[in-house]
This record gives structure tokens, C-alpha cells and sequence, in this order.
């Protein structure tokens, strides 16, 4: 697995645009893309913290994986995601290893990057997302 460590940290909230207030009042952070994914019924932007990425997702709506999450956990931490050269690849290694998937095969995320995610049973509660890192 070429791991090229981690890609971002994402957030989930309630209401984007005052998330990513917060983000750029508090932290200086930076909107370098803003996506919507019906697919997923998110809507989300990567925000610039220094140098790193903060992902931001808001529910379009109460009954997406988003939108349980918050009515379940509230507000915060949603998952971890790790940049790797094959997404494909590290799907196979990751099965091989004993992890859960969610996704069998990488789907399209926020940007268009090839995601895919990792069900937290197995990776010590944390949902955890491999990304492309070279789209």
C-alpha cells in the first residue's frame, strides 16, 4: 500500500457556511473547494488550515448517512482520510487484511477524487476514507 499519509480530517456540521465562518475567522482557513454530492447527500468543502486540509460535510438532508450522523453523534469528528497512490489497490490489501469495507470499489467524492471508506468495526471505531492522491 503506498501510503502517502494523512489527506484530511473531516468535520460534520450542521450548517456549512457558518462552519467554514468559523474555520476562516478562528483558524485562517481557506474554502479551496466547495462540492455537493447528491450521490451522498452531502454538501462539503475542503478548507486550508496552515497546511493542512479540513473537510467540512453538511447533510442535505436529515435521512443521508451525514444527516444520521449528526442526529445520532451531533456536531464533530466524522473520519480520517488517508492519500494513497491506488485506492483500487488498497481497497484488496485492506480486505486481505482483515478490514471491513464500506465500499467495495472507489466511488467518486467530494472534487472528484476516487474515494472509498473503511467501516469503523474495524479500524478501532474510526470510519476511516482512503483517497486518490493524484487525481
Amino acid at each position: 500500500m503506498a501510503l502517502q499519509g494523512i489527506h484530511h480530517v473531516a468535520m460534520a456540521v450542521d450548517d456549512l457556511d457558518a462552519a467554514i465562518d468559523t474555520y476562516a475567522r478562528l483558524y485562517g482557513g481557506v474554502v479551496e473547494l466547495r462540492d455537493r454530492l447528491d450521490a451522498q447527500g452531502i454538501v462539503g468543502a475542503y478548507v486550508r488550515v496552515g497546511g493542512d486540509l479540513v473537510e467540512l460535510l453538511a447533510p442535505t438532508g436529515p435521512d443521508t448517512p451525514v444527516g444520521r450522523f449528526l442526529a445520532k453523534r451531533g456536531p464533530g469528528m466524522h473520519h480520517v482520510a488517508y492519500a494513497v497512490d491506488d485506492v483500487a489497490a488498497t481497497l484488496a490489501e485492506l480486505a486481505a487484511g482483515g478490514a471491513t469495507l464500506i465500499d467495495e470499489q472507489p466511488r467518486p467524492g467530494l472534487g472528484g477524487h476516487l474515494v472509498a471508506f473503511v467501516h469503523p468495526e474495524s479500524q478501532h471505531g474510526v470510519l476511516v476514507e482512503v483517497v486518490a492522491a493524484h487525481d
